[in-house]
């Protein structure tokens, strides 16, 4: 599974983060969410959760 994130779509609102910790992380520097383990991905059912919640459809998954 291949897990990015859109940073032009991307607002930063956290989403991700929230429901899905171990991938994913919002830098404070950009404001823009970045995939920190995409590995973890293949372990945790969360991945998907955080691609429907995004509000701005800015993460991307291909399997």
């Amino acid at each position: 599974m291949e897990i990015s994130v859109d940073e032009d779509k991307c607002i930063g609102c956290g989403a991700c983060e929230e429901i899905c910790p171990m991938v994913f992380h919002v830098d404070e520097s950009s404001g823009k969410s970045n995939v920190i383990d995409a590995g973890a991905c293949d372990f945790a059912d969360c991945c998907e959760a955080a691609e429907e919640n995004c509000p701005e459809e800015a993460i991307i998954i291909k399997e």
